[in-house]
């Protein structure tokens, strides 16, 4: 499952990312509805939804902030908010590295992902790791198009096949 943090509910990114993620995509307000959830109770709800990858692009409060849990694993996406509609390309890049392909393999780790650059800690291990990718490949980028009086996004750039 991938949770989204609450500052991507009105860009309908959600929708982007579940044409290509298996499972489920949802909102941190999904987790507890009709609730303010502020930062410091996100790990919490975490724990309890077991298995979720949140992402956010809030690194300032989340990036070695939050501890690394067995039950969730945080991706903060270094990203400024007028370039969130690049997220679920990133998103996608990052996961599928191999080591961050699987939800086993995510658990227990906070990252923090750049377009240059990825670093991340976890569960039981008190180095902070550090890893150059590639930035060469363009991001996409998504662009508002009206359809049927509602907002969609259509995607600039084709993601690689998988």
């Amino acid at each position: 499952m991938i949770v989204l943090d609450e500052n991507m509910l009105g860009l309908r990114l959600d929708q982007v990312i579940a044409r290509w993620y298996p499972g489920r995509v949802c909102s941190i307000t999904d987790l507890r509805p009709g609730t303010i959830i502020k930062d410091e109770t996100i790990a919490r709800l975490l724990q309890q939804a077991r298995g979720a990858t949140f992402v956010t692009t809030n690194v300032t409060d989340f990036w070695r902030r939050v501890p690394a849990h067995a039950r969730y694993c945080i991706v903060c996406l270094a990203l400024p908010n007028e370039q969130l509609r690049q997220l679920p390309d990133l998103l996608r890049r990052f996961l599928r590295m191999p080591e961050w392909k699987t939800k086993a393999g995510r658990m227990g780790k906070v990252a923090r992902v750049s377009r240059r650059q990825l670093q991340y800690y976890a569960v039981g291990d008190d180095r902070l790791h550090s890893r150059v990718w590639s930035a060469s490949q363009p991001v996409a980028t998504i662009a508002p198009w009206p359809l049927r009086g509602l907002q969609a996004y259509a995607i600039s750039a084709p993601f690689p096949a998988p």
